[in-house]
C-alpha cells in the first residue's frame, strides 16, 4: 500500500478548493494524505496509479483485495456529495458507475473502474454519440427519485425570485428581455417539476467506455425533476466543435430532436425546462460577475424557439 503525498494533490484541485471553500477547503486538502491512508487500509486497497482530480475530487486508481480494478474518490462533504451518494444507491449500477462502498463521515467512494481515457467525446460521428447518451439518461430519469434530494420545483422557485435582481446586471437590453422570456417560460412549468431523477449534468464527457456496458455515466449530480431540465448538458457537448461546423442551429436543432425523440418528451415541455436550465446557468454567471448572457445559451434558445 503507497501513502499519498502532499504534493501528488493537483494543483486545479488545490487551488479550487483553497478559493472556493477557504479556511475549510485548506484544512480538508491538509486532511487529504491521512484520510487516503485510512481508507487504504481499512478497504484494504492498493494504489495503481497516479492520482487524478475531477473538479471537485482527487480520484485514485485502486486494487481491491483480489485485484480487481476500481477507484477511490476523495471529496469534501457537501450537499452535492450527499445526493451522488443517494443516486448512485438508486440507479445500482444500471447505466451508472458502480458504488462498491462509501464512508458515509467523510463522503468518500469506492466506484467501479471505467476507462477514463475514453470518453463518449471520442465518437466522431455526432448523431452515434447523441444516440448513446440519449439512450442512457432514458435509463436514468426512468428511476423514481428517492426521498433526501433537492426538487426542481424549489430550485424553480428560487431562480423565480433571484430574476429581477438578475436583470439589473445586464448590460443589454436584448439579454434583459431574453432573460425575462427564459423566466416565463419556467413560471408556466414551475406547478408540475417532476419527480425523475436527473442527472443535472450529462454530456459527453461525463459518459466512460466500459467492459461492464460499453458506455457507462460517471459524476452525477442527481436532483429529483422533469427529464426535460436535464437535456441542456448534451446540447452544449462539444460545443467548440459545433461553432466551427458554422451550423450551429441545426445542430442543436438535431440533438434535441433526437433526445426528445429517445426520451419520449413532449417537445414543448422540454424547450421550456432547456430555457429553464439556460436561466439558471446565466444567474450563476450574473452571480460571478457576468453582464452577457453567455453566447452558447443564446444559440440553444434561438435554435428551440424558432423552429
Amino acid at each position: 500500500m503507497s501513502r499519498l503525498a502532499a504534493d501528488e494533490v493537483p494543483r486545479h484541485l488545490a487551488a479550487s478548493y483553497a478559493t472556493g471553500f477557504g479556511e475549510a477547503g485548506r484544512a480538508w486538502l491538509a486532511g487529504l494524505p491521512a484520510l487516503a491512508a485510512e481508507l487504504l487500509e481499512r478497504w484494504d486497497l492498493e494504489r495503481d496509479g497516479a492520482a487524478a482530480a475531477g473538479e471537485a475530487s482527487l480520484v485514485l486508481p485502486v486494487l481491491l483485495r483480489h485485484g480487481t480494478p476500481a477507484v477511490l474518490r476523495l471529496q469534501m462533504p457537501r450537499e452535492e456529495t450527499t445526493a451522488a451518494l443517494i443516486g448512485l444507491r438508486a440507479w445500482n449500477g444500471r447505466g451508472m458507475v458502480q458504488l462498491l462502498d462509501h464512508d458515509p463521515v467523510s463522503s468518500s467512494m469506492l466506484l467501479e473502474r471505467l476507462d477514463g481515457a475514453r470518453t463518449l467525446a471520442s465518437i466522431s460521428d455526432d448523431d452515434t454519440a447523441m444516440s448513446t447518451l440519449a439512450g442512457l439518461l432514458a435509463r436514468l430519469v426512468a428511476v423514481p427519485a428517492p426521498q433526501g434530494l433537492r426538487s426542481l420545483g424549489d430550485i424553480a422557485s428560487e431562480m423565480l425570485e433571484q430574476v429581477p435582481r438578475a436583470i439589473t446586471h445586464l448590460a443589454d437590453p436584448a439579454d434583459r428581455r431574453l432573460l425575462r422570456s427564459w423566466a416565463s417560460a419556467v413560471a408556466e412549468l414551475a406547478g408540475e417539476p417532476g419527480d425523475g431523477m436527473l442527472h443535472w449534468d450529462l454530456h459527453y464527457d461525463n459518459v466512460l467506455a466500459a467492459q461492464r456496458e460499453p458506455w457507462i455515466a460517471i459524476d452525477p449530480e442527481p436532483l429529483a425533476g422533469d427529464p426535460g431540465f436535464d437535456l441542456w448538458p448534451a446540447l452544449d457537448s462539444r460545443w467548440d466543435d459545433v461553432v466551427a461546423k458554422g451550423d450551429s442551429l441545426r445542430i442543436v436543432q438535431r440533438r434535441f430532436d433526437l433526445l426528445t425523440d429517445v426520451l419520449g418528451l413532449d417537445r414543448a415541455r422540454a424547450t421550456g425546462w432547456t430555457l429553464g436550465r439556460l436561466l439558471q446557468n446565466s444567474l450563476w454567471d450574473i452571480e460571478d460577475g457576468a453582464t452577457r448572457l453567455a453566447p452558447s445559451s443564446v444559440t440553444v434558445a434561438e435554435s428551440l424557439c424558432t423552429r
